[in-house]
């Protein structure tokens, strides 16, 4: 790549400590004036989202997670003064954990079990990881993130003996979220367990009069906390799912806030060359031809940071992956996200990634101080994080020498303030990515969809039980419950629900094996 190529696109925002490199990502110089018009609409419709337009027709919402670390933007006085006085609690129900003026059963807390799954989870969880300090931290994180009981009894053997000691959060907008629902229930048996009440270790951040919010009431929780309609999971951690977790680990969350702040006010700047999330955007649109045709790889050279492609993977896939456009025309967008952190990935993908498939293109993030005190000389004037810093320029030169595209975004350090402007920049791109392609970012109907067929599952599962109970101990093949029950699947997922069925170690139903497994017989035992 050319220098006058990198002095003409690339951008440093110096207010920020952060800049953003363009130059090797292959579009015609053109290509910019062209995308002007697209450019002007996306910037109008933020205006509206902002203004407090309906941005989510199919649900007749606003979309405000902006208003969360700038609440004078918000389209009435009654959001705005909510939002001052969710992060006012937040504040003072954390100092009073701090102080011990609020504590366990057994004295002050010490761990933190948060209970949410998607966006109520990813987000605390990259936060966490890439602010928290062993030495300074005020409590220690625990997560319950999956419905799996094998994950969950990991977790609380770890906290065994120190339930006490561990405050709970529990997150879930609707209260019903089965994986949050879940984990919410077995925490709470083992609490029960060892003779301890569960709502006097507990918080929850639910929507208002939601099942959760009435559970929490009725138990007397320590706390709750609102989740509005009009923020999304995976936009929500600048609002109480993410700064409430933070602020108990003792997280800057001013800062946080400040940094998400500072971001928007630079991603509303209606030139072009001037606003990184409108060149991200476009970038994103080259390279994928405004229709998905290729990954995007996040590559954070840090290991602070090595949850963020996690993290990007479901505000992006989750925002723009959509099978209809605004118009209701049958559209399939979306772009794949995946990555892992440098120089790991040296001895992992690149290799494909410089000459396998060129279906991708690379987003760099590159993090100039290497580390908070001075690191060990590796070799005269030479440390590991020069080494670092080795791997990311020589792993960027060696993919441009193949046509490989890459996007290399720069901060100064890992900080709160630099994590805050990073969810708020892709928070941005996202946006206007969808205005570019004409779909609707902030709904989820295949989540929707995914959780009705869950549903219908834990249906038939009950049913497949109650045939074999029936049965009086006969054995039956899956074909045969299959033609008694009548499943929508068939007698495929009637199998594959007896197998985990008969998995089960204190489980009811047996299996007798066959030689050919798709005739294996199960009764159920009482």
């Amino acid at each position: 790549m050319s220098w006058d190529r990198f002095k003409k696109y690339y951008l440093e925002v110096e207010d920020l400590n952060f800049s953003i490199d363009i130059s090797r990502m292959n579009f015609e110089d053109d290509f910019l004036v062209k995308m002007e018009p697209k450019v002007t609409e996306a910037i109008e419709d933020m205006k509206a989202l902002e203004n407090g337009a309906i941005a989510n027709p199919d649900e007749k919402r606003m979309v405000g997670h902006y208003w969360l670390r700038n609440p004078e933007l918000a389209p009435t006085e009654t959001i705005a003064s909510e939002i001052r006085s969710t992060i006012t609690a937040i504040k003072d129900f954390s100092a009073k954990v701090h102080s011990a003026e609020i504590g366990g059963s057994d004295g002050a807390f010490k761990n933190l079990l948060v209970i949410g799954i998607g966006g109520s989870a990813l987000g605390p969880q990259f936060v966490s990881e890439a602010l928290g300090t062993p030495n300074d931290d005020k409590l220690d994180l625990y997560f319950f993130d999956n419905t799996d009981p094998e994950g969950m009894s990991n977790t609380l053997a770890k906290l065994e003996g120190q339930l006490g000691r561990t405050i709970t959060v529990v997150i879930s907008k609707s209260g019903g979220t089965p994986e949050t629902r879940n984990g919410m229930l077995t925490a709470k048996a083992a609490y029960s367990a060892t003779n301890l009440d569960f709502g006097r270790h507990a918080v929850a951040i639910t929507g208002t009069g939601s099942q959760l919010d009435k559970f929490a009431t009725k138990e007397n929780w320590l706390l709750r906390l609102p989740m509005w309609d009009w923020v999304g999971g995976r936009t929500s951690e600048t609002g109480p799912v993410g700064l409430l977790p933070a602020a108990l680990q003792g997280l800057k969350v001013d800062s946080l806030l400040a940094g998400a702040r500072d971001m928007d006010a630079a991603t509303r700047e209606p030139i072009t060359a001037s606003n990184p999330a409108m060149l991200l955007a476009l970038m994103w649109y080259h390279a994928t031809n405004g229709r998905g045709e290729k990954d995007m790889v996040v590559l954070p050279y840090k290991d602070r940071l090595q949850l963020f492609s996690k993290y990007l993977q479901q505000l992006v896939m989750e925002s723009l992956g959509k099978e209809v456009d605004l118009s209701g025309k049958c559209v399939n967008q979306g772009i794949a996200v995946y990555g892992n952190k440098g120089s790991t990935d040296q001895h992992a993908y690149v290799q494909q990634l410089r000459e396998g498939v060129n279906n991708f293109f690379v987003t760099f993030i590159e993090v100039l101080k290497e580390s908070s005190s001075p690191a060990l000389e590796i070799e005269p004037n030479i440390t590991s994080g020069d080494y670092l810093s080795g791997f990311l320029l020589g792993t960027r030169e060696a993919l441009s020498q193949n046509q490989r595209e890459s996007i290399t975004i720069t901060i100064k350090e890992v900080s709160p303030r630099s994590v805050g402007q990073l969810l708020a920049l892709f928070e941005r791109a996202v946006g206007f990515y969808a205005s570019f392609i004409g779909i609707n970012a902030y709904h989820q109907p295949g989540v929707e969809a995914g959780k009705k067929a869950a549903a219908a599952v834990l249906e038939l599962n009950l049913r497949i039980q109650e045939c074999l109970r029936d049965a009086n101990g006969g054995e039956m093949t899956a074909e045969e419950v299959a033609e008694k029950i009548v499943p929508p699947g068939g007698p495929e997922i009637t199998f594959k629900i007896l197998e985990s069925l008969s998995a089960k170690p204190l489980g009811r139903i047996k299996k007798s094996h066959l030689n050919l497994s798709h005739q294996s017989k199960y009764r159920h035992e009482s």
